[in-house]
């Protein structure tokens, strides 16, 4: 009669088997189990050599949307047919993301990357031209502008000494010897040219030239951009036009789209010291140009949504009221047009990640100013439209069938 301690001691040597191949089994799995790589789209960011490396955390790894990475080799394979194997590991760099991220949220969020590196001007763009005066001493000798005054007096003949004003001819009258050219000319220049010429009067004739009013440019530049007892301030406003420029006093139209506002800068003030010296010219932008993408088909709210920072195609949809029963979330469309106005288009799949099946998904793009995201009607919402069409609209309303014998007043006989 086998008693019951002998037969569990029979069992123990099954048992230990059966761990042991357990736990090898594990081992093996471990070794050999594959590792994914989840396609994320490209964002606004820095070069890649610009990035710099995170901190590791001792947390399960999580993938970043910063590009390509590798899901711990301890995790489960994912499901989702987008997630295919990396035939070689190794030549990607395993980042992690600090446990932190996915805690407790904050209204305000990081500060994260910058949106563009470098942002510049487009048409409608409103800007602000502030006009300061620089007073910074001139390397370059002054020159007579018309409009300046200036003293002329003699040490030896006090009937030549009076004021004048440079004509718009720019020349100035002065005693016995008529029009003499000012504008363009040195008070040095200006001087030695009368002291010549009054030698034939005197033999030192001892001429003195003393500015009194000087740069009447750049005050008539003052005036046309003064706004102290307005708005306050010297400054100019100007949107850039749809021919890519804008229109500033003295110098009219300057290119301005395409430009960086330090490239904008440069331009400005290097035509300006052409005309006048001692001002400094600054733009600064007030308001960007309205940008938009467009959102049709199957979605409850279509139209046209603004822009107001970076925006991917769910939050477009989320911003449309999201999608009607039927869309056909895994056929997607967006229209883009290039810089030189070519269309361009392509096909995204969100079913999954809309659905809730796919936490990461590699059509969430970011969209650009102008973009049209088409929602289209899925295969078995076309079917039913067909049908409608076809028959209840078509041949119902061509042949009534309004007369047909009814099977259930048949059933009362």
């Amino acid at each position: 009669m086998l008693r019951p301690t002998d037969f569990w001691r029979s069992l123990l040597p099954l048992a230990v088997v059966a761990g042991l191949s357990c736990g090898l089994g594990q081992v093996a799995t471990a070794q050999v189990a594959p590792q994914y790589r989840v396609p994320y789209p490209n964002r606004y960011q820095l070069p890649p050599a610009a990035v710099q490396p995170r901190a590791v955390a001792h947390a399960p790894t999580v993938p970043d949307p910063s590009g390509p990475e590798l899901l711990a080799p301890a995790q489960s394979p994912p499901t989702s047919p987008r997630l295919q194997p990396i035939p070689n590991p190794q030549s990607l760099q395993i980042r992690e993301v600090p446990a932190a991220t996915f805690c407790q949220g904050e209204y305000i969020g990081p500060h994260r990357d910058r949106h563009l590196p470098v942002y510049r001007l487009r048409v409608d763009d409103q800007l602000a031209f502030v006009y300061r005066i620089d007073r910074v001493e001139s390397k370059a000798p002054y020159e007579l502008n018309v409009g300046d005054q200036i003293t002329i007096e003699s040490l030896t003949d006090e009937s030549l000494s009076r004021t004048l004003i440079v004509q718009p001819d720019g020349k100035i009258t002065v005693r016995l010897i008529g029009q003499v050219q000012a504008a363009g000319r040195t008070i040095t220049e200006l001087r030695d040219d009368l002291e010549e010429r009054y030698k034939k009067f005197n033999k030192v004739p001892s001429i003195t030239i003393t500015p009194v009013t000087v740069n009447t440019k750049l005050e008539d530049l003052r005036s046309a951009v003064d706004n102290r007892f307005g708005q306050g301030g010297q400054s100019r406003p100007a949107t850039v036009s749809p021919d890519g420029t804008v229109q500033l006093p003295a110098i009219g139209n300057v290119q301005a789209q395409g430009l960086t506002l330090s490239e904008l800068r440069r331009e400005v003030n290097a035509r300006y010291a052409d005309i006048v010296i001692g001002m400094e010219i600054t733009p600064v932008l007030v308001q960007r140009a309205p940008r938009f993408v467009y959102v049709l088909g199957e979605v409850r709210q279509p139209g046209q949504i603004t822009l107001s920072g970076p925006t991917t195609v769910m939050q477009a949809i989320s911003m449309a009221q999201g999608w009607n029963v039927g869309a056909g979330l895994q056929r997607i469309v967006i229209f883009r047009r290039t810089e030189d106005w070519r269309l361009i288009a392509t096909q995204l799949d969100l079913r999954q990640a809309l659905w809730g099946r796919q936490p990461c998904p590699g059509g969430e793009i970011w969209l650009r100013d102008s973009d049209v995201v088409l929602v289209p009607k899925s295969d078995l919402l076309l079917t039913t439209d067909t049908i409608n069409l076809l028959f209840t609209r078509g041949l119902y309303g061509i042949f009534p069938f309004g007369n047909a014998p009814s099977f259930s007043r048949a059933s009362t006989l």
